[in-house]
């Protein structure tokens, strides 16, 4: 624990080895919902950390495996150490700002995390691009492949990635939000800074260009990415 930030100092490593999430049918792994937990709120947990740094933790012993997890798919894990570390970094120093209306402090901290791998937008672009041409060639295969792994095990990895890739990167944090990190429409649009109804209207863009990439197959090779949903 650093006693001048309230994180614990070993972040990078405790968030880097959580456990892995259960997987479902055919190996692919379900997207991170958020536990149920009784004792106080997240806001609570924050609100208290203003006059206690040290309480901080929590928030991070909460949160920080399943964003680390959501980071890791989109940029490689070791990108993901360091993002989750400047991620609570960031929301540590803008703790006394906190919305205290907002219980789940999910949306916030992925919103946080979401602004700092905009950063990486171009090299995540040239990972998938890479994979669609020669399937791991130049790619951290824990990285881009964690990042697919919401694919069906059967189907072609390769066209996904490419489809992905091709999104602009809005778009695209919209839809991994979504199909990822299993956050509501709502919670989407607190997350990114957007309206709930430019959250529909990426989303569904989104959607329609991977259906017209991926053709008769794709709600197969991407079920969550490509249906359509009324989730939040």
């Amino acid at each position: 624990m650093s006693t001048e930030t309230g994180v614990p100092a070993d972040a990078e490593g405790s968030a880097g080895s959580a456990p892995a999430r259960p997987a479902g049918p055919a190996g692919v792994a379900e997207p991170d919902r958020p536990p149920a937990r009784s004792g106080p709120t997240d806001a609570q947990v924050v609100a208290r950390s203003v006059g206690a740094p040290a309480d901080f933790a929590a928030l991070f012993d909460r949160h920080a495996p399943a964003i680390h997890r959501y980071l890791a798919r989109r940029a490689g894990p070791q990108v993901a150490d360091d993002l989750v570390a400047s991620t609570f970094l960031v929301a540590f120093e803008r703790r006394a700002s906190y919305d205290g209306a907002r219980a789940d402090a999910r949306p916030w901290l992925y919103g946080i995390a979401s602004n700092l791998l905009g950063r990486f937008h171009r090299d995540e672009e040239r990972r998938l691009r890479a994979y669609a041409r020669a399937g791991v060639d130049g790619l951290a295969e824990d990285g881009i492949e964690r990042a697919l792994e919401r694919a069906d095990a059967q189907a072609s990895k390769r066209a996904v990635a490419a489809a992905v890739a091709e999104l602009s990167p809005e778009d695209r944090d919209v839809l991994l939000l979504f199909a990822w990190a299993a956050l509501s429409y709502a919670e989407i649009a607190e997350a990114v800074g957007i309206p709930l109804g430019t959250v529909r209207s990426r989303l569904n863009r989104a959607r329609r260009r991977l259906r017209a990439a991926l053709g008769a197959d794709g709600p197969a090779t991407a079920p969550r990415l490509i249906k359509e949903s009324h989730h939040g």
